[in-house]
């Protein structure tokens, strides 16, 4: 089989690359990455020099060279996102043209060449938030409720791509996750950005009172949903997967100190996102009973492994965090 792989250079992009040439080594995939600054092909060393892997640089955007370089693959299997909710806030018209303008690019090259198998990555913030007190979760029929640039421009990708397997009869499949974490997550990330900046005994900036809930699932986790719904899931459909791991966010800071052995006084309270939603929960059930996907390991235990691995890899994220920390000084400007 051949993949094209869209933001192959990005957090989940690259890990799942990864995950398939390890466990599908006859496939050939295809990395077409635009390379902004979440894109690091250091992150993919361990398969650059593999011949059944070829990395192409290019925007989604770029209608025509989509079309071309799709012509004779398999399956598109679409990551490339803007995907930073507060950048998304100060600056959302990039958002709207890559998540809503470019999925429709790789949607169009898909049905132009052949009507190829379209596999699209998507988020559970397009649901919008739910009550902390209230023991609801999101599934497959949830009414789609986006509260930030972010999430609309993705709930219209998600459109976009329902409308052409209704009217083009391409063969698609949707993932909504929740709150991914792991290996070669790049550090202005919520979990990264704590774990970094712990470790060099920085504060780390907290939204609001800290109590807002998210729902994590590992990237491996999340990689292996990916493939069951290639496999296994069925055309036209949808599957929410999720970590089964509610954690508040002070709660992920705490824990991610304790395990470092770092002061809970590096905590600094900053001015709430705006219309930050306080919780996300996934229902994974249909992914689970359809096609057997449940996470491995618990979110304790994946934590450790995490941060185990950003102590061992320094290398990687080092470079990567000054710019990092330049958005954690802006957020701890309002610190209260």
């Amino acid at each position: 089989m051949k993949l094209f792989v869209t933001g192959g250079a990005g957090f989940i992009g690259s890990n799942f690359i990864r995950y398939w040439m390890k466990k599908y080594p006859e496939d050939k995939v295809i990395n077409f990455d635009k390379l902004t600054y979440a894109g690091n092909l250091e992150s993919l060393k361990e398969v650059e020099a593999n011949p059944n892997y070829e990395f192409i640089k290019g925007d989604i955007l770029d209608f025509d060279l989509v079309l071309e370089k799709t012509k004779g693959v398999d399956i598109i299997v679409h990551f490339a996102a803007e995907s930073h909710v507060d950048r998304s806030i100060d600056v959302p018209f990039p958002f709207a043209r890559t998540n809503v303008e470019g999925t429709l690019s790789l949607l169009e090259a898909a049905r132009v060449n052949g009507k190829i198998r379209f596999h699209h990555i998507s988020t559970d913030e397009v649901f919008g938030s739910l009550d902390l007190d209230s023991d609801e979760k999101f599934t497959e029929e949830s009414p789609y409720d986006p509260r930030s640039p972010y999430s609309a421009s993705k709930a219209g990708s998600d459109h976009m791509v329902r409308a052409y397997g209704e009217t083009h009869e391409l063969p698609i499949t949707i993932t909504n996750c929740s709150n991914n974490y792991g290996t070669f997550h790049f550090p202005e990330k919520f979990i990264p950005l704590a774990i970094t900046r712990a470790l060099a005994g920085e504060d780390i900036p907290l939204y609001g009172d800290g109590e807002n809930i998210r729902d994590w699932i590992y990237v491996a986790d999340h990689c292996q949903g990916i493939d069951l719904v290639i496999k296994k899931g069925r055309i036209g459909e949808t599957y929410l997967l999720g970590g089964d791991s509610e954690v508040s966010n002070i709660n992920v800071v705490e824990s991610i100190l304790d395990i470092i052995g770092a002061s809970h006084d590096l905590i600094k309270f900053v001015e709430d996102r705006k219309g930050h939603d306080r919780r996300y929960a996934i229902d994974f059930s249909k992914a689970e009973k359809e096609l057997g996907f449940k996470p491995e390991k618990s979110f304790d235990e994946r934590l450790k492994e995490t941060i185990s691995w950003f102590k061992e890899n320094k290398w990687w994220w080092e470079p990567l965090k000054k710019e990092a920390d330049i958005i954690a000084q802006e957020y701890l400007k309002s610190a209260q």
